[in-house]
């Protein structure tokens, strides 16, 4: 079976698939799907990722080794990164049109252009891609 994208995938689920005590069905059902298959996401994920778990580890929740392991888990995930071609000014717009903030505005620059529904927890990011027509994933 050729690999195929199937969704755009915010930090709100892939954080999830680090950390048990944040996976829930939703998080489960969309890593499972990621068997055979790949998830989009923005050029600048892994660096959110990174973000999250710096913020763990200075508030003393993982220690510096697990985030160097988890770090190494995160570059064996079937992702694939897609740079943005919005301008600065478009993806203000798109921000102000969906109410979201400019990071989350490119998880649905990411869905609208490659035409994928967006996995994600975000009620805000859920909400945008609903009313812009490219939908939420579901298992």
């Amino acid at each position: 079976m050729a690999m195929r994208n199937i969704y755009v995938v915010d930090c709100s689920v892939s954080i999830a698939w680090l950390f048990d005590d944040q996976a829930d069905a939703y998080t489960e059902a969309a890593l499972d799907a990621l068997v055979d298959n790949f998830a989009v996401v923005p050029g600048w994920w892994h660096v959110e990722m990174l973000n999250v778990l710096l913020s763990l580890e200075r508030h003393g929740r993982i220690a510096s080794d697990k985030t160097v392991q988890l770090l190494r888990h995160l570059q064996r995930l079937p992702v694939r990164r897609r740079e943005s071609q919005m301008s600065v000014f478009e993806l203000h717009a798109l921000a102000l049109r969906y109410h979201l903030t400019s990071y989350d505005a490119l998880y649905l620059d990411s869905a609208l252009a490659t035409g994928l529904p967006l996995a994600t927890r975000d009620k805000s990011l859920q909400r945008a891609a609903a009313e812009s027509g490219i939908g939420v994933w579901s298992a």
